[in-house]
C-alpha cells in the first residue's frame, strides 16, 4: 500500500513549507481566499474545504493560521480596506491645514475609492460577511476607515467647529450616508455626471455635521455631550472586558 512521501502534505501532492515559511502559506492561503471571494461575489459558500482546494493543502493546515472562517475572510480583505484608509489619509493630507477641509477630502476619496474599485468595494461592504459576536467587531479591519474618520472630526472640534453629533454618532453617521451615496451609483447609475453629484452629496454630509466656520452658530446645533448611539457605538468600538 502506498503511503505519502514525507515531503509532501496530508497526501495532496503539495510540498510542505520548509521551516521558517509558515508565513508564505499563510499569505498563499488569503490569496485563495481572495480569488474564491472575487469569483463567488460572497462569503456564503466559502468553507476550510473549499479554501483547501483552492490552495492545494490539507483542510487541517489552515487552522494553523486561521482559527475560523470569519479569520480568513477579514485577512482576506484587510488590503483593501488598507488601501481604502491610505487613500483616505493622503487626501487628508493634501487638503492643507484646515480639518474641515481634510474631512471633506476624506469624504471624498472615499467615494472615489469605491467608485473607481466596484468589485472590491462590494467584497468590502456590500455582501454578507460571516455573523460574529459583538465582542469581535471592534476587530475587523474596517475599523480604521471609522477610525480614520472619528480622528477627523476630532480635529474639527480641537479647531473650533461645532459637531451636531457626538464624535462617534458623527463618525458612523457620515460612513454610513457615504456608503448609501456610493451604493446608489453603483446599483442605479453608472456615468460621470453620478460621481460628480455623489461628491456634492458626500459634501452636504460633512456640511451637516460640521458648522461652516469655527464656533457656533444660531442656525447649526450643537452636539450633546452624549446620546444612545454614541454610547452604543463606544461600546461596540471597545476592547472586550477581560
Amino acid at each position: 500500500m502506498g503511503t505519502a512521501s514525507a515531503g509532501t502534505g496530508a497526501g495532496n501532492g503539495r510540498a510542505r513549507s520548509p521551516r521558517g515559511q509558515g508565513a508564505q502559506l499563510r499569505r498563499e492561503i488569503v490569496a485563495g481566499v481572495q480569488h474564491l471571494l472575487a469569483e463567488w461575489g460572497s462569503a456564503d459558500k466559502l468553507t476550510m474545504r473549499a479554501v483547501a482546494k483552492e490552495v492545494g493543502i490539507s483542510a487541517p493546515s489552515i487552522y494553523l493560521h486561521f482559527a475560523d472562517k470569519t479569520e480568513l475572510v477579514w485577512a482576506a480583505l484587510a488590503d483593501r480596506y488598507d488601501e481604502l484608509v491610505a487613500q483616505m489619509t493622503h487626501a487628508g493630507s493634501d487638503a492643507g491645514d484646515d480639518p474641515r477641509e481634510r474631512l471633506r477630502a476624506q469624504a471624498h476619496a472615499y467615494c472615489l475609492f469605491a467608485m473607481s474599485n466596484p468589485g472590491h468595494y462590494r467584497l468590502m461592504f456590500e455582501v454578507r460577511q460571516p455573523a460574529v459576536e459583538p465582542s469581535r467587531i471592534n476587530g475587523h479591519p474596517a475599523r480604521h476607515v471609522s477610525a480614520s474618520f472619528r480622528t477627523a472630526l476630532r480635529g474639527c472640534l480641537e479647531s473650533g467647529y461645532a459637531l451636531s453629533l457626538p464624535v462617534e454618532q458623527a463618525a458612523q453617521t457620515l460612513w454610513a450616508a457615504l456608503h448609501g451615496t456610493v451604493a446608489l451609483h453603483h446599483s442605479l447609475y453608472h456615468d460621470e455626471s453620478s460621481e460628480t453629484l455623489t461628491l456634492h452629496l458626500a459634501d452636504g454630509v460633512v456640511d451637516s455635521l460640521v458648522t461652516g466656520t469655527p464656533g457656533t452658530s444660531p442656525h447649526f446645533p450643537s452636539a450633546p455631550p452624549e446620546t444612545e448611539a454614541s454610547r452604543r457605538i463606544r461600546d461596540l468600538l471597545s476592547p472586550p472586558q477581560q
